[in-house]
Protein backbone atom coordinates (compact mmCIF):
# COMPACT_ATOMS: atom_id res chain seq x y z
CA UNK A 1 0.00 0.00 0.00
CA UNK A 2 0.93 3.55 -0.75
CA UNK A 3 2.55 5.76 1.75
CA UNK A 4 2.27 9.77 1.93
CA UNK A 5 5.27 10.84 3.79
CA UNK A 6 4.80 14.59 4.61
CA UNK A 7 7.98 16.71 4.22
CA UNK A 8 9.74 18.93 7.43
CA UNK A 9 8.14 22.19 6.13
CA UNK A 10 5.21 20.79 4.64
CA UNK A 11 5.68 22.27 1.66
CA UNK A 12 5.62 19.11 -0.40
CA UNK A 13 4.22 15.26 0.00
CA UNK A 14 6.04 12.56 -1.24
CA UNK A 15 4.83 9.09 -1.79
CA UNK A 16 6.34 5.55 -1.12
CA UNK A 17 4.47 3.02 -3.12
CA UNK A 18 5.47 -1.03 -3.12
CA UNK A 19 6.15 -2.78 -5.45
CA UNK A 20 2.41 -3.92 -6.05
CA UNK A 21 1.76 -0.09 -6.69
CA UNK A 22 3.97 0.19 -8.96
CA UNK A 23 3.02 -2.87 -11.05
CA UNK A 24 -0.45 -1.99 -10.42
CA UNK A 25 0.32 1.52 -11.95
CA UNK A 26 2.09 -0.21 -14.88
CA UNK A 27 -0.86 -2.45 -15.88
CA UNK A 28 -3.21 0.40 -15.63
CA UNK A 29 -1.25 2.14 -18.10
CA UNK A 30 -0.98 -0.64 -20.14
CA UNK A 31 -5.06 -1.35 -19.80
CA UNK A 32 -5.05 2.59 -20.94
CA UNK A 33 -2.82 3.96 -23.52
CA UNK A 34 -2.72 1.79 -26.87
CA UNK A 35 0.50 -0.03 -27.52
CA UNK A 36 3.37 1.51 -29.58
CA UNK A 37 1.82 4.90 -28.60
CA UNK A 38 3.07 8.47 -29.30
CA UNK A 39 3.66 11.05 -26.87
CA UNK A 40 0.34 13.19 -27.85
CA UNK A 41 -1.41 9.78 -27.47
CA UNK A 42 -0.16 8.39 -24.55
CA UNK A 43 -1.14 12.38 -22.84
CA UNK A 44 -4.27 12.56 -23.84
CA UNK A 45 -5.39 8.94 -22.83
CA UNK A 46 -3.60 9.50 -19.31
CA UNK A 47 -5.21 13.06 -18.59
CA UNK A 48 -8.51 11.30 -19.78
CA UNK A 49 -8.10 8.89 -16.44
CA UNK A 50 -7.55 8.94 -12.42
CA UNK A 51 -5.25 6.15 -11.22
CA UNK A 52 -5.76 5.74 -7.53
CA UNK A 53 -3.51 4.17 -5.13
CA UNK A 54 -4.64 2.55 -1.72
CA UNK A 55 -2.91 4.46 0.94
CA UNK A 56 -1.63 2.93 3.97
CA UNK A 57 -3.41 3.55 7.15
Amino acid sequence: MARIIESENFSRRIIKMSVDDVISVVQDYQRIVPRGADYYTTRCALSDTVIYIPEEC
